[in-house]
């Protein structure tokens, strides 16, 4: 079977509860020009069930360093169009071990970049995702 490559309504993070959360209680990793917050849980907690999908996936920008909504919804864009195509490993990972994982990327840098960058950048985001979810032991 051919591997899907789909971000759908149930992979992305919209509640307002599960991202305060998030910024709240999550583990923070830097990965220029992206600030990573993700959340790793157990998929047998209530809150998580109720997500229906083991991973979550969230992205923001800044108003304040991009004054234009096309710029800011532009980086939205290329970086769910990058997560699209390279989330299958990550996502595999997470079933396997039973996790739930939300994580929310945050662009700071203050400057667009192309899509080949922002790909780049999010796979080495995902290698270090992947490093630290393998870490996680369940008993």
């Amino acid at each position: 079977m051919a591997k899907q490559f789909t971000l759908g309504k149930d992979e992305r993070l919209k509640s307002r509860k599960v991202i305060d959360k998030i910024f709240a209680e999550g583990k923070v990793l830097l990965v220029s020009p992206y600030r990573i917050l993700y959340l790793a849980n157990e998929k047998s907690s209530v809150d998580m069930e109720k997500a229906g999908n083991n991973l979550q996936f969230g992205v923001g920008v800044s108003a304040k360093n991009f004054k234009k909504a096309v710029d800011r919804n532009k980086i939205k864009r290329l970086t769910r169009e990058a997560w699209r195509l390279q989330k299958n490993e990550f996502q595999e990972a997470v079933k396997r071990k039973n996790l739930h994982a939300n994580i929310f990327f945050v662009y700071v840098s203050k400057e667009l970049t192309d899509f080949s960058t922002i790909k780049t950048k999010v796979g080495v985001a995902l290698t270090k995702l992947l490093a630290l979810v393998e870490k996680i032991h369940i008993s």
